[in-house]
């Protein structure tokens, strides 16, 4: 078995204890949370005032009936097979419905991440080549409105200037780039503004390196110093936090699409909140869990790419 393998190994066992416990959170969270699945469930049915008797038989088909931990052990051992449960509400199975709505977060995470990283670092490279001057205190100042916005407020300020103002971008739904730019843009703000501060200071800190003075001695320009000499070797702290992100991204892409109607694995997990529906609670999180896991081990693996003389398991040569 070789060291990538080994190494993978690892990290995945390493996992196991973070995915059982984020399920475990977010069941006892939904158990905690105030109403009931078997109303809901009867509801949807269209049974308004259900009876105790009706309401009792509901939850013994949903099997709510049995004692906490009896529910939780069943449902992780079918999890662990990839059965992810039915939704109380609509009986269709978890697993198939994340699926079907992935493709929809993913291109929004995706398109946050490319935007994020297209004008964070740049950004972020152009802030340290022009240092202390007006353009690097723009860019900080900048930075930092990105930071503290709430993700809400912009989405709503964007939908207000460049769709009913300006009519540029449509307000909703999910098709082409024209929908995915606003809400990719509203998701990549805050990332894009920590690469932004982060490419700046990783810059900085290169440029003082003994090997940036000597392609400068070389009579190379700036902008050839920077981008030939700089830019591969200020990326480690730059790819953990994107590759970070992402999974973030991912998780956090809830608010993004309810507001601009994205039916993506985030506006379904809203939905069963409101509804206590318990298996698609967990599904998310668990898949969510995954993803996040997933993307930290890819930038793991790409910091050998970057950085050759880094070596898997930590040893350098």
């Amino acid at each position: 078995m070789g060291s990538l393998t080994r190494y993978l190994c690892r990290r995945l066992l390493a996992a196991v204890p973070l995915l059982v416990g984020a399920t475990l959170i977010a069941f006892l969270l939904g158990v905690a949370a105030p109403g009931d699945p078997a109303r809901e469930a009867l509801g949807m049915s269209g049974v308004r005032e259900p009876t105790e008797q009706e309401l009792q038989a509901m939850r013994e088909q949903l099997g709510l009936h049995r004692p906490l931990a009896v529910q939780y052990g069943l449902w992780l051992i079918k999890a662990a097979q990839g059965d992810l449960g039915v939704s109380y509400i609509t009986k269709e199975p978890v697993a198939k419905e994340l699926l079907r709505r992935l493709p929809h977060t993913l291109a929004l995470a995706i398109g946050a991440v490319l935007i994020a990283a297209m004008t964070g670092i740049p950004l972020g490279i152009w802030m340290a080549a022009r240092r202390n001057r007006w353009e690097d205190h723009l860019g900080r100042t900048v930075a930092l409105l990105l930071v503290s916005v709430p993700g809400f407020w912009l989405a709503i300020l964007f939908i207000l200037l460049f769709s009913e103002t300006w009519g540029l971008l449509p307000t909703s739904g999910f098709g082409g780039w024209r929908e995915l730019l606003m809400p990719s843009a509203v998701l990549a703000s805050g990332t894009g503004a920590v690469l932004m501060r982060l490419s700046r200071a990783a810059m900085l800190e290169v440029m003082n390196q003994n090997y940036m003075l000597t392609a400068k001695a070389k009579g190379l320009g700036e902008l050839g110093v920077l981008i030939g000499h700089g830019l591969k070797n200020m990326l480690i702290p730059v790819v953990t936090v994107l590759g970070s992100s992402f999974g973030g991204i991912v998780g956090g892409a809830v608010i993004v699409e309810v507001i601009f109607a994205i039916p993506g694995i985030g506006r379904y997990a809203v939905e069963a909140i409101y509804r206590r529906d318990y298996p698609v609670i967990q599904g998310y999180v668990l898949f969510t869990s995954i993803v996040y896991v997933l993307f930290n081990l890819l930038v793991d693996l790409v910091y050998t790419w970057v950085q050759p003389q880094i070596r898997l398991g930590g040893a350098v040569r």
